[in-house]
């Protein structure tokens, strides 16, 4: 019931941007891969590995600006 539960949810889609064996190139646009070579950013391989801090997370949503005249009765 309270068991470890994985990062980012249940399923990660495999893609060799968040693999353990890959880095990304010096222009941003594909993946070394210590396996296959150069490859783009969603190919995944059998030998794909999950490595969570490869993931980068989504900005958050800006908060909108109240006044103070929003919190008066």
């Amino acid at each position: 019931m309270f068991g470890k539960r994985p990062l980012f949810g249940s399923f990660i889609e495999p893609a060799c941007r968040y693999c353990r064996h890959a880095r990304e190139s010096t222009d941003g646009r594909m993946i070394l891969c210590i396996q296959q070579g150069v490859v783009a950013p969603y190919y995944a391989c059998r030998r794909f590995q999950y490595d969570p801090l490869l993931r980068v997370p989504s900005r958050q949503p800006q908060l909108p600006a109240y006044h103070h005249s929003d919190f008066t009765l």
